[in-house]
């Protein structure tokens, strides 16, 4: 892979605007947008830009909270975006995780899909840049970033840098001050770090371990909600259900 090219994974929240981030990127549509709360994105897309002289591939993930796939499909993402990561790694790794949230309030789920890309799947090994969307009523879209910076970190979360935006068109100044901003965000991380996943599925090996587990001993499973609860960042709730799934796995095995 040229060494003037990004490999970059976009991830976040459904509904947060990561179809509207690529067509920005791109300044024009190439990724659907869907105006409902459904999403549309259910497997990984790659697109591809040229900005300046760099090449750069950004892939588009499938939220983890996606309604069609409820609690029970939390499994196959996590299996899913651990698949693309080690795609990446056998192209020539990953330069780049851009975080896509939406510009009204920081949740707990925001946390735990951070923490899931950052921490556990990427090892805090890839860079991690935050693009903040639906900021069109901002009478300056940097402001934002100004009130929540501190929330942000309270939450654990941290950045190698921002883009404050808005993917409607028809702010046109706003367009184009988005387009500006996401432009040199990305002009700011190159491939020197480039990170490739261990040649040992671990990510994997670790889901087939618990589901194991599980499926022999069914008084492990409040210890295995633990785990997923502090270290992937999950609500018990959505814990203890994904634990029945590793259950549900195991069994099959």
């Amino acid at each position: 892979m040229s060494s003037n090219s990004l490999n970059i994974i976009l991830f976040g929240e459904t509904g947060v605007g990561k179809s509207s981030v690529i067509n920005l990127i791109a300044g024009r549509p190439v990724a659907k947008v869907s105006p409902d709360a459904d999403g549309c994105t259910m497997n990984s897309t790659d697109y591809q830009f040229t900005i300046g002289s760099r090449k750069i591939t950004i892939w588009d993930t499938v939220g983890l909270e996606e309604p069609q796939m409820g609690v029970n499909g939390y499994y196959a993402a996590i299996v899913k975006a651990h698949g693309l990561i080690q795609k990446l790694s056998n192209a020539g790794g990953v330069d780049l995780l851009l975080f896509c949230i939406r510009g009204n309030r920081i949740t707990a789920t925001t946390q735990s899909n951070y923490r899931l890309f950052y921490e556990v799947l990427c090892d805090k090994q890839v860079p991690i840049a935050l693009v903040i969307t639906h900021l069109e009523r901002e009478h300056r879209m940097e402001d934002w970033w100004t009130r929540n910076e501190g929330s942000i970190l309270r939450y654990g979360i941290k950045c190698a840098g921002h883009a404050c935006v808005t993917g409607i068109t028809d702010k046109a100044e706003k367009f184009r001050e988005s387009r500006d901003a996401i432009s040199s965000l990305l002009s700011l991380h190159d491939n020197r770090g480039r990170f490739t996943m261990p040649q040992e599925p671990w990510f994997i090996r670790l889901l087939e371990h618990l589901a194991s587990l599980v499926s022999t001993n069914s008084s492990l499973g409040k210890d295995i909600s633990r785990i997923l609860t502090k270290r992937c960042g999950l609500d018990v709730e959505t814990a203890q259900r994904l634990a029945g799934q590793l259950r549900g796995h195991g069994d099959r095995q």
